[in-house]
């Protein structure tokens, strides 16, 4: 078997072991807490890796776009729902052709407007398209405020033909702004009430909310636990990265993704490796928290801090002394997992120090 620091670089891995335990470890809150587990492949982009939550217990997936959820139509997947307002005729006709195929398809809504436009675009079809309220819990992108806003546009729902209510969903990803364990704490019990509450009121109202789903990787198990909802989306818990860690999230043990990189440099003051902006991307957290210093963690050299990118340089900083040399191969973690992997064309699995597999990034570059 071919060893790691064999391979040309800059190579994108994913270690095998982290994958199955971050995969499991999702898996079995949801079995404890009795709801059900539809991940967001936003991050893997992988129908390899989302076909191996599904075996995990999984009932579906979310994407973020249509291309994604066609990608992994394309590979047997099923059960999909597109987390993004859809309203656009062009995109409207994608997703007749997704219906098609018998895909159990649901998408966002969160005004009355998108509501006609999808009606009128599947209204000469034989097809009835599910769709969920998207509700906004303090991220202030998508959604209608929850509460009576939900209720609003619920009946408006129930008044189109072709249309059915399948659910109440949001994400929190505010909560990668938290400065704290118990400022996450206080946004994911948001998350999950802003949702229950808004479903119960709809109840109330007598339209039922079968599916009540929260999402974000830092809160999943904490909404995950408000009673009444149903089902969570993590997406980056599958490999967490630099930004989970800072957070408070995960521990550096625990990220199964990482970037291989070659030493080019070695200066006074400096070390150069060949994983610039192209490949580490120059996220350092999200919603303007700063939750990492430099630009990726190098395993096992905390003397080398990644200061600065160009497009094809990583310029390593020394905060201490150093062993490494020209040639050396070193593995990163990178800041971001999402931004990371749609630079690349597919994943080198390891395990042990040997390369156990190649997996293609199926859905790379699927952004319409």
């Amino acid at each position: 078997m071919t060893e790691l620091n064999t391979l040309d670089t800059p190579t994108l891995l994913v270690d095998y072991q982290k994958l199955l335990m971050n995969i499991n470890q999702t898996a079995t809150f949801v079995k404890e807490q009795g709801i059900a587990l539809r991940p967001h492949i936003k991050t893997h982009k992988s129908v390899k890796i989302a076909q191996m939550q599904l075996k995990a217990g999984a009932v579906g997936v979310t994407t973020a776009k249509i291309s994604e959820a066609e990608v992994m139509a394309a590979g047997g997947i099923d059960d999909i729902l597109i987390a993004y307002p859809i309203s656009s005729p062009a995109k409207i006709n994608r997703l007749v052709k997704l219906l098609q195929q018998g895909v159990q398809l649901k998408v966002s809504v969160d005004n009355t407007e998108s509501l006609s436009y999808l009606q009128r675009g599947i209204e000469r079809t034989p097809y009835t398209l599910e769709v969920w309220i998207k509700v906004n819990s303090g991220l202030n992108r998508c959604g209608v405020e929850p509460g009576l806003e939900v209720v609003r546009l619920a009946k408006e729902i129930m008044s189109h033909s072709k249309l059915k209510l399948g659910g109440i969903f949001t994400h929190a990803g505010h909560s990668y702004a938290a400065g704290s364990k118990a400022e996450i704490e206080a946004i994911g019990l948001q998350e999950g009430q802003a949702v229950v509450e808004s479903a119960n009121l709809c109840e109330q109202a007598g339209i039922n909310i079968p599916v009540r789903s929260v999402g974000s990787t830092p809160t999943y198990q904490i909404a995950g636990k408000v009673p009444g909802i149903t089902e969570i989306r993590p997406g980056n818990a599958v490999f967490f990265d630099a930004i989970q860690v800072g957070l408070g999230v995960a521990n550096i043990e625990s990220c199964a993704l990482s970037l291989l990189a070659t030493v080019v440099g070695v200066y006074q003051n400096r070390i150069i490796v060949d994983t610039g902006s192209k490949a580490l991307c120059l996220d350092k957290g999200a919603h303007g928290n700063q939750t990492v210093n430099g630009f990726g963690h190098i395993i096992g050299h905390p003397e080398v801090l990644i200061e600065r990118l160009s497009e094809e340089h990583g310029v390593g900083v020394l905060i201490g002394e150093t062993q490494l040399k020209l040639n050396d191969v070193v593995q990163i973690i990178p800041n971001h997992a999402c931004t990371v992997v749609n630079q690349f064309e597919e994943y080198v699995v390891h395990q042990n120090g040997l390369v156990k597999d190649v997996w293609k990034v199926a859905a790379r570059g699927m952004i319409k």
